[in-house]
């Protein structure tokens, strides 16, 4: 790694030989790391992934060599992109935003000159994927507009709220995602399942109909659209879905193919749902008695959802087949089989194939499924300091009394304060791939009245401060701000 280093940014000592006489170095050396990170695939990792990434190359000119790649075989030209396993996320999602910003012009270019083919005037309108919705019917609205304007997916989003003014310059976008989001996940909504356990979602077995699958391609082109429009979501799956999703990475051509399958699911799969049903297993596997006679256990499943409990046969006549210490390691098998994968095939069909509608590209096979999550979800860690650093001032100093008091004020809330001071000021309580360092945050002088609250422009990530004239009044209006903000205060 440190070779590819020095050799793609040359020493100013000349220490090396001239690039163009070792233009088989890095290819040659990259290739090696390929073998490493193949065996390191094939069973229990001994490096993290992330071992592997060459930060350094976030710094080259990526989608030249993203162009390269799609351009001449493999054979022909050499790309980094060929070898995703060494790029790292930041370098992805460079990558992958790109792509999108620029199939986002491809898609309006061919609007207008439709527009203007047949003679028709063009209006702003038809460069965008505009989403108008009623707030008292979110999730209906939302449907009926994806599905009447599949041809717009891959332009940029454009969301308004029937009845409400304001432009839409992705405050509006951040609020349609958290509100459809937290609908749709509700218990009541029967289409996940929380486990409290894990503090993770699963989707709910027996909803098959046309309209639930429907909303099941729903969430999966909303989270196409957060990836696409660089949006980040709050949401809990835990890893397997996202092997799923890969599964595989392209859409193929033929629907008689499976899609959303993980093959050979295991108990680490399962215990990041449930934890107290995989423990139940592998109690199962290592139990010394007689599992016949001591457990009593046949050939079912039985899973309670939404305080339903309900039987299912893992093989037919499961239910007159008893689990013996001979073919508990075929019924654990079909276990993990049902839950993970064959009970909610339909379910997860249609969650890939709304995913991919929208995010399929050359791009996105270069990503494994822990980075599609990140992509999603963004992470949890927050690096005030970053962030602090990363800050521009309007009408303020970075050495102004009142902002040093701001960040002593940020710096002492508690951590869930902290987080939703995120959410106020940005629209997300996530923090985006790259750090908060990569947030654009700014601090824009407020008027000096003590009785105003700080105001969130989250389409900028700004925040407005008022001039208070000491930092308890600072602390008792910002945490109101934040403690309230959803509706009030942002805009």
């Amino acid at each position: 790694m440190q070779f590819i280093t020095s050799r793609q940014f040359s020493p100013n000592d000349k220490s090396l030989p001239p690039l163009a006489k070792t233009l088989w170095w890095i290819p040659s050396a990259t290739k090696n790391l390929a073998l490493i990170n193949a065996a390191n695939n094939l069973g229990p990792e001994m490096l993290h992934f992330t071992e592997l990434y060459n930060s350094a190359l976030d710094h080259i000119d990526l989608m030249r060599d993203y162009y390269n790649w799609q351009s001449f075989e493999p054979y022909e030209c050499f790309s980094y992109c060929q070898y995703p396993f060494i790029l790292s996320i930041v370098a992805k999602r460079i990558i992958l935003t790109k792509d999108s910003e620029q199939q986002m012009i491809l898609n309006a270019r061919k609007s207008l000159v439709s527009k203007v083919a047949r003679r028709q005037t063009p209006n702003i309108d038809i460069f965008f994927f505009n989403i108008n919705v009623r707030r008292s019917h979110l999730v209906q609205d939302s449907l009926n507009e994806i599905a009447f304007k599949q041809k717009d997916l891959k332009k940029k989003l454009k969301v308004t709220f029937a009845g409400e003014p304001g432009l839409d310059m992705g405050g509006l976008t951040k609020e349609w995602f958290l509100l459809l989001i937290r609908e749709i996940f509700h218990a009541n909504y029967g289409m996940f399942v929380y486990y409290s356990h894990s503090r993770c979602y699963w989707f709910s077995t027996g909803q098959t109909d046309n309209k639930n699958l429907r909303e099941y391609n729903l969430i999966g082109v909303l989270m196409g659209l957060a990836v696409y429009n660089s949006i980040i979501l709050d949401l809990s799956f835990p890893g397997i879905c996202y092997r799923k999703l890969l599964s595989p990475p392209v859409v193929p051509a033929d629907n008689d193919i499976n899609v959303g399958v993980v093959e050979n699911p295991t108990l680490d799969d399962l215990n990041e749902i449930m934890p107290d049903v995989a423990n139940g297993l592998k109690h199962l596997l290592e139990y010394e008695g007689n599992v016949e006679e001591d457990m009593g256990l046949t050939f079912q499943v039985s899973l309670e959802e939404h305080v339903t409990p309900k039987t299912y046969k893992l093989k037919p006549n499961g239910e007159n087949i008893s689990v013996t210490n001979e073919n508990r390691q075929e019924y654990v098998n079909l276990y993990l089989n049902w839950v993970l994968n064959l009970a909610i095939y339909e379910q997860f069909r249609a969650f890939y194939f709304g995913f991919h509608s929208v995010c399929a590209s050359n791009a996105l096979i270069m990503l494994r499924p822990e980075e599609v999550e990140l992509l999603v979800c963004g992470t949890e860690t927050l690096d005030l300091h970053e962030l602090r650093k990363a800050t521009e001032y309007d009408g303020y100093r970075f050495d102004d009394s009142i902002i040093c008091q701001f960040w002593n004020v940020v710096e002492s809330l508690s951590d869930d304060q902290k987080r939703k001071f995120l959410l106020f000021v940005t629209g997300s309580d996530r923090v985006p791939v790259g750090g908060m360092g990569d947030m654009n945050f700014k601090i824009t002088r407020g008027p000096k009245r003590s009785d105003y609250l700080p105001e969130a422009h989250t389409c900028f990530n700004q925040l407005v401060l008022p001039q208070y004239s000491d930092h308890y009044q600072l602390k008792e209006k910002l945490v109101t701000a934040i403690l309230n903000s959803e509706g009030f205060g942002m805009e």
